[in-house]
């Protein structure tokens, strides 16, 4: 996949920095940046790009203000990309009308797109958590999401000692937070591994935004928070068959004692 990164800064370069290390080795992924000065409105795109694009398959906009997000339709155009996808870890760089302005304009070019909210709630199937979650169709951005996206995880517990032995990340945030997560988790005992997976994950650090918001019709939180959430749910059903299940005394279980009282 011929992957072109659009960054403005040190939050998406991360994001680079990562994808490059822990994605597929056939992936070629170079970066754009755009000019630091842009006007509020952008009347004609095209003239703050330069004449000639690399030519990719899929757009990566890691844009930080909403001047430079309007910039990405005419990114998509100049670059031939047939995708693009653009996380929105901070709902103050691409407010709702900006998102439905920009997939509408795309949808019109026949370039597919996804803005997951945040990055790491991105699935082979949809973005969005749990009732905000969108389903998309492109088959380039569901391949990315095999690699990068919501933490999918695999864990070995020891069933003497309780402590987590191995953990395999089958897909990561794509900011890196989850091997960070992994690494640290390892050898810890599994009751103490929640909420630690999520603290873990913060520390990392994750560059979410902590501003409250609508996460959904339901939830009110942070997309820092969000981000944690999801690792913690993640550990949490992977550790599901390693739990101690409560013991109850049954009605069976009671012995009568002299004098008809019951222990």
């Amino acid at each position: 996949m011929r992957i072109l990164a659009v960054v403005q800064g040190l939050w998406g370069q991360r994001f680079v920095d990562n994808i490059r290390s822990r994605g597929p080795h056939e992936w070629t992924i170079e970066t754009y940046r755009p000019p630091a000065r842009l006007p509020i409105i952008l009347d004609d795109p095209e003239e703050f790009l330069p004449p000639t694009m690399p030519q990719v398959d899929l757009v990566l906009a890691f844009t930080e203000s909403s001047s430079s997000a309007q910039l990405i339709p005419a990114i998509a155009k100049r670059s031939g990309a047939r995708a693009v996808l653009c996380p929105i870890d901070n709902s103050a760089w691409m407010r709702t009308g900006l998102k439905n302005q920009l997939q509408r304009e795309l949808e019109q070019m026949g370039v597919e797109s996804a803005f997951p909210k945040t990055f790491c709630t991105l699935t082979e199937e949809a973005v969005g958590y749990r009732r905000a979650a969108q389903p998309y169709t492109s088959q380039l951005i569901s391949e990315f999401a095999r690699y990068f996206g919501r933490p999918k995880l695999n864990m070995t517990v020891n069933p003497e000692t309780g402590i987590i032995e191995r953990i395999e990340v089958v897909r990561g945030s794509p900011c890196g937070a989850t091997h960070y997560m992994a690494a640290r988790l390892e050898g810890t005992p599994a009751e103490d591994a929640l909420p630690g997976a999520g603290l873990l994950s913060h520390q990392y650090p994750c560059l979410a935004a902590m501003d409250r918001e609508m996460i959904d019709d339901r939830l009110e939180d942070t997309l820092m928070h969000l981000s944690g959430l999801l690792v913690n749910e993640e550990v949490e059903e992977k550790l599901r068959p390693y739990k101690k299940q409560p013991q109850y005394i049954t009605p069976s279980q009671r012995e009568e004692t002299p004098g008809g009282g019951s222990t």
